[in-house]
């Protein structure tokens, strides 16, 4: 079970870069994160660009059934793809601690805009 490993340590590392960072600062290292993932020439993460870069997130060792699990986890539209939001939705599913501060981000960053 090291994708149970894994996955418990990118849960860690979130709430602290969302403390550092704030709302902003996350949201744009989740987009630099799908850049550094997705399939240049389609413009999303595809089973093969994420087993191909998957090192880039310390899961090199995931089988590939675990990595097409995650794609089938995110891929809210169907396509067998994740587009950035999906893919940020599912970096935000896979740490509960950052679900339940959500509300907060999203407060602070209505805020900004005069809500």
């Amino acid at each position: 079970m090291a994708g149970v490993d894994k996955r418990a340590d990118f849960e860690d590392l979130l709430p602290v870069m969302a403390t550092k960072l704030g709302g902003e600062g996350l949201i744009n290292e989740l987009c630099n994160g799908f850049q550094l993932l997705m399939d240049k020439d389609r413009g999303v993460i595809t089973m093969g660009s994420l087993k191909r870069n998957a090192a880039f997130l310390g899961l090199q060792d995931l089988s590939e059934d675990e990595l097409a699990g995650m794609v089938k986890e995110g891929d809210l539209d169907g396509d067998g793809a994740l587009n950035q939001m999906e893919f940020c939705v599912l970096m935000f599913r896979l740490s509960p601690e950052l679900m339940t501060e959500s509300r907060f981000w999203l407060e602070e960053e209505l805020k900004g805009y005069g809500f």
